[in-house]
């Protein structure tokens, strides 16, 4: 497996969804490249820390905007 390949594979494995062939040959493959190891410890961090948080609530009118942005596309779409 190259870098590429295995970029390809991140969601799949982080997600647990990797079949066990494929699992094993991404684990060689990060057990001896520095880059994939950082790409992938970096977005499970980046996932965790996503996960555990709150969501912010949008101020008032950022979310009036969003509304009549909303509605605007949906009446065009009729």
């Amino acid at each position: 497996m190259n870098c590429q390949e295995a970029i390809r594979q991140l969601s799949d494995y982080l997600d647990g969804e990797l079949d066990s062939e494929l699992k094993e040959q991404l684990r060689r493959h990060l057990a001896g490249c520095k880059d994939c190891r950082l790409i992938v410890d970096t977005t499970r961090k980046t996932i965790e820390i996503f996960c555990n948080t709150e969501p912010l609530p949008l101020p008032q009118p950022v979310r009036d905007r969003l509304m009549r942005a909303l509605g605007a596309k949906f009446a065009s779409n009729r």
